[in-house]
């Protein structure tokens, strides 16, 4: 095992191909490849199974094709942006590179491929969020249909209990399936939780104000202001506001 890919964590990993034999392949390959850092290994060869999979366990990365029995992995990546696990593409459609990309995969690996193709893809585990491929959108659920939000439209994320409400730059919210805890997870390093309840874009930040009592607030560029926890502020002020 090479050494990059020795120093990754237990992976639970899950494969979506609806062809048996290229299934069986991705199979060997990341056994061999990962010996015991492969931990579990689920397979799906079509979208409602993948989904219900994705809903019951929660897994460290996602081998995808993107054409299943005529179905589009695309719509199995919509639902799954926001969540905690990196996704690498196994696909022919190389054309589909770049659209996958702004979905925040970790790799595009062209069909037909080899092993050291795929060891290469996952060495990429051990790089850091900056290195990788930066997530661009989160989804929610609007009227039963998928929307995905630019990460560039939110002004910041307020925590709502078991779910995230995203405050728009348009002035609207939208409700996200996530808690603030996940999403701190995977937004980009330029996203920073200030508060147990608010994360916020560093583009949106204006300034810091101090108040009686020690208490502290970040106003943000269009005047709002948003609380800072008393053991985020040394942090904010070194990253954001360091003279």
């Amino acid at each position: 095992m090479d050494d990059s890919i020795q120093s990754i964590l237990g992976l639970k990993v899950l494969i979506v191909e609806d062809e048996a034999r290229i299934a069986r392949r991705i199979e060997r390959l990341l056994n061999a490849l990962l010996g015991k850092k492969l931990v579990k290994l689920l397979k799906a060869d079509d979208l409602a199974k993948a989904t219900q999979l994705l809903a019951e366990e929660d897994i460290d990365l996602l081998l995808l094709d993107l054409n299943l029995n005529g179905s589009s992995g695309f719509d199995l990546l919509k639902q799954a942006t926001a969540q905690s696990f990196h996704t690498i593409i196994i696909s022919a459609y190389e054309e589909q590179a770049i659209t996958a990309f702004e979905y925040g995969v970790l790799d595009f690996i062209p069909k037909p491929f080899n092993a050291a193709r795929l060891e290469k893809a996952l060495k990429r585990l051990t790089q850091t969020q900056s290195e990788a491929a930066a997530l661009r959108y989160l989804a929610v659920r609007k009227r039963q249909q998928i929307q995905l939000i630019d990460l560039q439209e939110i002004k910041y994320i307020q925590g709502a209990g078991i779910y995230s409400e995203l405050h728009l730059q348009d002035g609207t919210t939208a409700l996200h399936n996530k808690t603030l805890d996940r999403l701190a997870q995977l937004l980009p390093l330029s996203f920073l939780r200030i508060h147990k309840s608010y994360i916020v874009p560093q583009r949106e930040a204006e300034a810091l104000i101090i108040q009686a009592g020690g208490k502290y607030q970040l106003r943000l560029k269009d005047d709002s202001l948003l609380p800072i926890g008393r053991t985020r502020y040394k942090q904010l002020k070194k990253e954001w506001f360091a003279e």
